[in-house]
């Protein structure tokens, strides 16, 4: 059963030993990665030396699911641009937040500013 939407920020902090990366690692087993966001982790993570294929084979092996981009959830992501703009997120952001709202389960983030933000999901910052 699908509990969370993990945000890359989120993922980061588990994956690069950061504060609240424990608190990620507790939801990993009812969690979900939209594809959009596996990208922006990958992308991220390789700086970092983080190790693409161990972080994937863990996320699946602690039950993390990876759902794909869907064309609802682009219609979401564009729509919440206008109401998002300011507070400087991302299309990995939106996508993250389309795809908590499709679901109704809130978003998991380390990004403090979405805890402001007046929308209709639940924000579970790590931080």
């Amino acid at each position: 059963m699908t509990s969370f939407v993990l945000d890359v920020s989120a993922v980061l902090a588990y994956a690069h030993g950061e504060v609240g990366g424990e608190v990620v690692r507790g939801h990993f087993d009812e969690a979900v990665i939209s594809t959009v966001n596996w990208s922006e982790i990958l992308r991220k993570s390789r700086p970092a030396g983080v190790a693409a294929g161990e972080l994937h084979a863990t996320l699946i092996q602690a039950g993390v699911s990876f759902l794909a981009f869907e064309e609802q959830d682009a219609r979401m992501t564009a729509d919440l641009w206008g109401r998002t703009k300011r507070y400087g997120l991302s299309l990995a952001d939106r996508a993250c937040l389309a795809l908590a709202r499709r679901l109704g389960v809130p978003a998991v983030t380390a990004d403090r500013a979405w805890t402001t933000l007046d929308l209709d999901v639940e924000i579970v910052c790590i931080r």
